[in-house]
């Protein structure tokens, strides 16, 4: 307001408006303002590695993967209903692009993001435990409305800090969302949560009222690396309802 009153004001004046019209105009500026300075605070506060937008993701190269489905969790609606969503598939497919874009789309919408890798967060956890800065961190982490965790089964962590990991994915059930992005299929989440209780309760949870995106295919990177237009690959999509962990584990 302090910026713009004098030119709105002078504008007013030339063209005989009135002080309410004036002032409203004054407002719309000043929320607009604000608007836009929350958004940039989401989007920085999200930690994106990148900036990945949803219109730069070439479909063509994934014609099995559905743009509709895509595109739902685009929206705010699965956040608010506190669903989860996953994205299978191999190395360079474009699971972390779409994380990102999808991320973005719901910071925009006003939902506060958090972008991590899970090794990233296991080992953080692990550390904070030690620190006796645990509960803090978790506190933290109910206050996020989507929590995205890329890159899980890349790298191994310790059972402890797998162990943590389980907690967030369980705190979670049903109060936030979780959006997950792996190169395993479901039947080798056992290798990285290092049992297979632990991770068919994990699944039990996770995969209810999940969005279940497949992306297997050719790297892209490694397509372009060699010279030659990334091939057409496959993938699929699916929604589940309650899928147990023998069912889920044809996802891969």
């Amino acid at each position: 307001m302090l910026v713009e009153h004098e030119k709105l004001a002078r504008e007013a004046a030339d063209a005989n408006e009135d002080y309410h019209g004036y002032l409203l105009r004054l407002s719309e500026l000043e929320l607009t303002h604000r608007s836009s300075n929350a958004i940039i605070g989401r989007i920085k506060q999200a930690g994106f590695p990148v900036s990945k937008e949803i219109a730069d993701f070439d479909f063509t190269l994934t014609p099995s993967l559905s743009k509709p489905r895509v595109l739902e969790l685009c929206k705010p609606d699965w956040i608010d209903r506190r669903d989860t969503a996953c994205l299978l598939g191999n190395s360079g497919t474009g699971k972390t692009h779409l994380a990102i874009a999808i991320g973005l789309c719901a910071a925009r919408a006003g939902k506060r993001v958090k972008f991590t890798t899970a090794a990233l967060l296991a080992n953080h956890l692990e550390e904070m435990q030690k620190k006796y800065q645990l509960e803090r961190v978790l506190k933290s982490l109910e206050r996020i409305d989507l929590l995205i965790i890329d890159e899980l089964g890349y790298l191994s962590f310790s059972r402890t800090a797998a162990e943590l990991l389980f907690q967030v994915f369980a705190d979670r059930y049903e109060r936030r969302s979780i959006l997950v992005t792996s190169n395993l299929p479901f039947d080798e989440w056992a290798t990285v949560f290092q049992g297979e209780r632990m991770t068919a309760a994990l699944l039990d949870r996770f995969t209810h009222r999940c969005t279940i995106l497949e992306m297997n295919g050719e790297s892209y990177r490694f397509r372009e690396s060699t010279g030659g237009p990334p091939r057409r690959s496959g993938g699929n999509e699916r929604t589940t309802n309650k899928a147990k962990p023998d069912e889920s584990s044809t996802a891969g």
